[in-house]
């Protein structure tokens, strides 16, 4: 496979609105060409029978079941409450919206 040239890396750089200087270009250029080479290199790795996925292993769900089980009484919650409303918390106002 060729080596990306400076004139792309310019290219590039252009595109991307960069400026480079000359052994900018050089340096560059070797970094995308091994850049290209790992990409195909994961490309030739790739192969028919393998199906594509969204993760190397299985996922499985590791919440526990929702269960209902003995809590508070909303009366018992808000008993020490300082202000309640509605059965609710009541706390002060902080943005200015109702």
């Amino acid at each position: 496979m060729p080596g990306i040239t400076r004139e792309e890396v310019a290219h590039l750089a252009r595109l991307a609105r960069l400026e480079l200087k000359p052994e900018e270009l050089d340096h560059f250029a070797g970094q995308l060409d091994d850049i290209i080479g790992a990409v195909a290199r994961v490309s030739e790795v790739a192969d028919q029978d393998v199906p594509p996925t969204s993760h190397p292993l299985p996922l499985t769900n590791v919440m526990r079941a929702d269960e209902v089980r003995p809590s508070l009484t909303p009366e018992q919650a808000l008993s020490g409450a300082p202000a309640q409303e509605q059965r609710r918390f009541k706390v002060p106002q902080i943005l200015g919206e109702d």
